[in-house]
C-alpha cells in the first residue's frame, strides 16, 4: 500500500496532485480547509492555520492507516497563501502572522508529527514541500510570501540533515512548480503596479498561454517522485529537472 497525505488538496495544484496519485492506486488523504466534490480520495476538513486542528487532522489520518501494509508513505506540504500583496508598511500585521503560520509553521509542525508517527516504519518515507522560485527571488510586494517560502526551503534542508543519521530516515525535498494557472495567479493579476511592480509580467504569462496547468504539474511531480532518484535535501525546479 502506497500512501499520500497532502495538505490543500481541495483545489489548484493540490487537487490535481491528489487526483493523479489516486489514479496511480495510492491511498490519498487530503487535509484542507474546504472539501471538493466528485473526487474519490479521502478528505479531512481542518483549518491548517490552527496548529491544534492540523495536528488532530494528521492523527485522524494515521488512525485510518494499517501501518503493517505500508510500502511507501509521503507527506506533501502543499497548502499555502500568497497573502496581501503590497510593500511592508502597507500590510495588516495580523494577516502577516496568518500567512507565515500557514506557509511555514504548519509544514514544520506537520513534518514533526509525520516523523514521529513513522519512526518505526521500514519503507520509503518522504516529505515533499511545495515551495516557489520566490524563495530565492525577491519580489517587491511579496515580502511575506518570499520569506515564508525561503523558510520552507531551509526546513527542507535541515530535516534532510537531521535524518541522515537516523534509523529509518525520512527523505525531505522541496519542489518549485513554476508559474501555474491557479486562483493565486488570478489574485496576482488583479493587483496594481503600485502594489506589485511585476504585475505586467504575470498578466503577459496568462495572455501568452505560458502558465503551466495544475494537471501538468501534478503529472511532473508524480514522475519525478517515482524515479526514486530524489536526493535528500534537494530543491527541485520542475522546469529544469531531468
Amino acid at each position: 500500500m502506497n500512501v499520500l497525505i497532502i495538505t490543500g488538496g481541495s483545489n489548484g495544484i493540490g487537487k490535481a496532485i491528489a487526483q493523479k496519485y489516486t489514479t496511480e492506486k495510492f491511498l490519498v488523504f487530503s487535509i484542507s480547509r474546504s472539501k471538493t466534490q466528485e473526487v474519490t480520495y479521502q478528505q479531512i476538513q481542518a483549518d491548517l492555520s490552527n496548529t491544534t486542528a492540523a495536528i488532530k487532522a494528521l492523527k485522524t489520518v494515521f488512525l485510518q492507516i494499517d501501518k503493517k501494509r505500508i510500502n511507501s508513505i509521503t507527506l506533501l506540504n502543499n497548502a499555502g497563501s500568497l497573502g496581501e500583496v503590497h510593500t511592508l508598511g502597507n500590510l495588516d500585521s495580523k494577516k502577516i502572522e496568518q500567512v507565515i503560520h500557514l506557509n511555514t509553521t504548519t509544514p514544520l509542525v506537520l513534518s514533526n508529527e509525520f516523523i514521529k508517527h513513522t519512526q518505526e516504519l521500514h519503507c520509503k518515507k518522504q516529505i515533499l514541500n511545495i515551495s516557489s522560485g520566490a524563495a530565492v527571488n525577491p519580489y517587491s510586494g511579496w515580502s511575506v510570501y518570499c520569506s515564508s517560502k525561503a523558510a520552507l526551503d531551509m526546513i527542507t534542508k535541515t530535516i534532510a540533515v537531521e535524518q541522515e543519521t537516523v534509523k529509518n530516515p525520512v527523505k525531505c525535498m522541496a519542489i518549485y512548480p513554476g508559474v501555474v494557472d491557479t486562483n493565486m495567479q488570478g489574485i496576482i493579476r488583479k493587483t496594481t503596479s503600485n502594489e506589485f511592480k511585476n504585475v505586467a509580467r504575470f498578466k503577459a504569462l496568462k495572455e501568452n498561454n505560458e502558465l503551466y496547468s495544475p494537471t501538468f504539474v501534478a503529472n511532473r511531480i508524480y514522475q519525478i517522485d517515482n524515479l526514486n532518484q530524489l536526493q535528500n535535501g534537494a530543491i527541485i525546479d520542475i522546469r529544469t529537472y531531468e
